[in-house]
């Protein structure tokens, strides 16, 4: 019987991972006082360290990048002394992680601010409801960023990276997707602005990539990923010729020599949207020319198909590692899946978070 192509080893940058399987990053809400990682975090990730790489739960590069509660950071002292003993605990079991760096945007609400408004690239209001710590409330209309706050911002993203470092993680992963910041500057619903941020799609790109060469002012660009939504719906996204924004950005990416480029498949329905690609990894990932990791649904045998097909060198899973921490080990002896809980997914204790059982096979 052939062995699984997940099941096999790669190498990005001076990394070697031991398999090709890659534990997406997902938002669970366990964060402690002032945003700090606890150790229940690190023993959740140190469960699933027989992943091929760990991406961690977004985290916010600043106070004013938070949109949900008790999600981490990564731009104080505290925080980086508690991601420490995360990447600590994953290092010891022989396990290599990445942290997503974060930015909400306007998905975010005023009480997370001191009444303060979420700030994005124009004042467009987002349809739906934030997650505040006193239950769901109305999303707000933010307030337009001013050409010196991005400046900052960028810098922002920079000094995350720096603390990234030095609480040992081996790389970043920037999290332009999911209609956060990044993603809202990307695509013309959210981003109206007629200056050098808006408008033609050179401009639309432009805030990521001064986020991008901030970041490798600090950071060897091969210890460096980006995640893309380009058929995203999610957050009340959407582009009227997402293509054009994305066909820029991802060969404009090609100059750069960045651990991979991370593509996530629709994960609303995009059928009577012609303008949206349904395979993003079909149609994105034979323009980059880097390493290639999709995300979306995919199974072991949808993945090992992705692999062996050269349609991506990488799949990240998502619920599957949540409820399987030894997700590789249950691929390789084709034993069955944990079922998820959703009811433990965003926040709460232990339960749904390091309880699920390891195989004993």
């Amino acid at each position: 019987m052939t062995k699984n192509a997940l099941l096999t080893p790669f190498t990005i940058g001076d990394i070697e991972l031991k398999n090709r399987m890659i534990m997406a990053p997902m938002t669970r809400n366990r964060a402690g006082e002032g945003n700090v990682p606890s150790k229940l975090m690190a023993k959740y990730y140190e469960q699933r360290a027989g992943a091929g790489l760990i991406i961690t739960e977004a985290s916010q590069i600043s106070p004013q990048g938070m949109g949900y509660p008790a999600t981490p950071g990564i731009y104080s002292k505290e925080q980086v002394d508690g991601w420490k003993q995360v990447t600590d605990a994953v290092h010891a079991k022989g396990g290599k992680i990445y942290i997503q760096l974060w930015h909400v945007g306007r998905i975010s609400h005023p009480d997370f601010h001191e009444g303060a408004l979420p700030v994005a690239p124009s004042a467009v209001k987002p349809a739906g409801q934030a997650f505040t710590y006193e239950g769901l409330k109305d999303f707000v209309t933010p307030r337009a960023l001013e050409v010196e706050e991005i400046k900052q911002i960028v810098q922002d993203y920079k000094h995350a990276t720096q603390n990234a470092l030095d609480a040992g993680f081996d790389g970043v992963e920037i999290h332009a997707a999911n209609g956060y910041l990044i993603d809202q500057f990307l695509v013309d619903k959210t981003n109206l602005r007629t200056d050098e941020y808006g408008g033609w799609v050179e401009n639309r790109g432009r805030f990521l990539f001064e986020v991008l060469d901030a970041i490798l002012q600090v950071c060897d660009s091969s210890k460096v990923g980006i995640r893309l939504s380009p058929s995203g719906l999610f957050n009340d996204m959407g582009d009227s010729n997402p293509s054009a924004i994305f066909d820029y950005v991802i060969e404009k990416l090609n100059a750069y020599d960045l651990a991979y480029l991370h593509l996530i498949e629709p994960l609303m329905p995009v059928d009577e949207l012609p303008q949206m690609k349904k395979n993003v990894g079909d149609y994105y990932g034979k323009q980059y020319k880097g390493v290639r990791m999709v995300n979306g649904g995919f199974t072991k045998e949808t993945g090992h198909e992705a692999v062996s097909s050269n349609k991506a060198e990488l799949v990240s899973f998502g619920v599957p590692y949540l409820a399987n921490p030894d997700l590789e080990k249950r691929f390789e002896k084709d034993v069955e899946l944990n079922t998820a809980d959703q009811e433990t997914f965003y926040g709460g204790n232990e339960v749904g978070y390091t309880d699920y059982p390891f195989s004993n096979s």
